[in-house]
């Protein structure tokens, strides 16, 4: 009797691991999330909650209610702290500042993977990220008060930053040059790309038009125009690509259109200018002329978006997330959103219209259009 119940449990466990292994690992977002739209009905919705980020649990192979009771609960590595995101040639990074290091979710391989650099390339308050057309990736560092930079495989190449020249806490790339958000200084500094010498400084503190108090992130509109977050001015500046100033979205206040503590900044292709405000636990959409479109990203029964931080827009990687969009929703491009404490790290959202939908009737509101 006991020969014959140790081959009935070899044959379970057998069993078992038979059926682990052919789990196809599927991304925890393959479950179909709930559909949440922006702005609600009645308008016409023109955001669309896509997927989320977490860890490595996004890519684990299902686990039976049985797998789980004999071998207990399989610990994944998950981020901690987010703060700056970019998506690139198939792979969504997130800086986790409080982990000192960038997780890799590559979407085409369905892989999770930690990147924390070695030696002298060892990362130790990353920030932000950007990635080149050529792969290099720019990481600020607030620890280092360098920008560091790493090739295609996450070799390092070297850093820029000398003592006390700037505490990086974002960076841009635009052809040959290097855009350095300084929050000690309260300016941006550009560099060369391929040097890392200094070409100009534009900003200073203070805050009249032009002027900086602690701005922290950074990104280019369609014609080249730079738009920096000046958060301790609770507003967005503009300037031209050589630094020269050229106008402000928001204010300080409660209101829509208005900031409490803006963070990341993003514009599409169209010039809307996308802001996330920690404060207010959302994005606001502005027009290129700075009128209020709408928000999106309220935390709901303590899911959705808290501090949020980072802000990326994407057009290439459409295809890999069209699948969860849901029926006649059609996505113009991503709006990718990284929050600091929120269960979700990263929140993926597809920009788009209802295919049919009358988007210029009166009945659609101004705010969806």
């Amino acid at each position: 009797m006991a020969h014959f119940a140790r081959r009935i449990l070899l044959l379970s466990l057998s069993a078992l691991v038979l059926a682990a292994c052919s789990s196809v690992p599927l991304p925890k977002q393959a479950e179909a999330p709930q559909r949440v739209f922006y702005p609600e009905a009645p308008e016409l919705p023109r955001v669309q909650l896509l997927a989320t980020f977490t860890g490595e649990r996004d890519f684990a192979p299902q686990r039976s209610g049985f797998a789980t009771f004999v071998a207990g609960e399989a610990k994944t590595q998950e981020m901690q702290q987010v703060y700056g995101v970019a998506l690139a040639d198939g792979k969504l990074y997130a800086v986790d500042t409080k982990g000192a290091s960038i997780a890799i979710f590559d979407l085409a391989q369905q892989q999770f993977s930690v990147f924390t650099g070695s030696g002298a390339g060892r990362l130790k308050n990353p920030i932000n990220i950007t990635v080149d057309s050529d792969g290099t990736k720019y990481i600020t560092d607030t620890s280092r008060d360098q920008v560091l930079l790493y090739d295609r495989d996450n070799k390092y190449l070297g850093a820029y930053g000398e003592t006390g020249q700037f505490r990086p806490v974002d960076v841009a790339v635009a052809g040959e040059r290097l855009y350095v958000v300084d929050i000690l200084h309260h300016q941006v500094q550009v560099l060369n790309k391929r040097s890392g010498a200094l070409l100009f400084k534009f900003g200073k503190a203070g805050s009249e038009p032009g002027q900086l108090y602690h701005p922290t992130n950074i990104a280019f509109g369609p014609n080249g125009d730079v738009f920096i977050t000046d958060t301790s001015n609770f507003r967005v500046q503009r300037y031209t690509a050589e630094g020269k100033y050229l106008r402000a979205y928001g204010q300080v206040g409660d209101r829509p259109g208005s900031f409490a503590r803006p963070k990341g900044v993003a514009v599409d292709r169209e010039g809307r200018v996308y802001v996330s405000d920690a404060a207010f636990q959302n994005v606001q959409v502005f027009e290129d002329n700075g009128r209020l479109l709408m928000a999106f990203g309220q935390p709901k029964q303590g899911e959705g978006m808290s501090l949020p931080a980072g802000v990326a827009i994407d057009y290439d990687h459409v295809p890999l997330f069209a699948r969860y969009a849901a029926p006649n929703f059609k996505i113009d491009y991503l709006v990718i959103v990284a929050s600091q404490i929120a269960p979700n790290k990263v929140e993926v959202f597809g920009f788009g219209k209802m295919v049919g939908a009358d988007y210029n009737a009166p009945a659609a509101g101004a705010k969806s259009r």
